[in-house]
């Protein structure tokens, strides 16, 4: 695998275009390491009908985005809405962790 296209597992956000050529932003919901293909539950794309549908996708067909690195209170709350939206329930807990932690050191500072 190249550097473009590094070790994908569930749950990482990818981009991509499909084979008809619209853009696709999702996460893989499920991996076929045998046949070199993820089904990626697609969030936004330039065709709006396939907008919360999961689909089948090769591997070279997308790309892992970058984790993100939060350094904002206002980044979190977003990520928050983001994984409610989607209902990613472990990145919620995780999200409102990192939250309450900030506000918790932020009285500390007071």
């Amino acid at each position: 695998m190249s550097n473009q296209h590094s070790i994908l597992k569930i749950g990482d956000w990818v981009k991509g275009k499909l084979l008809t050529g619209e853009l696709v932003i999702g996460y893989i919901e499920n991996l076929d390491t045998q046949g070199g293909a993820v089904k990626a539950k697609i969030v936004t794309s330039d065709n709006k009908t396939i907008e919360g549908k999961s689909i089948p996708l090769l591997n070279r067909q997308v790309n892992k985005i970058p984790d993100a690195n939060v350094k904002n209170k206002e980044q979190i709350q977003f990520l928050i809405d983001l994984a409610l939206e989607t209902g990613d329930e472990e990145w919620f807990l995780e999200l409102t962790a990192k939250l309450n932690s900030m506000r918790e050191l932020a009285e500390g500072v007071k």
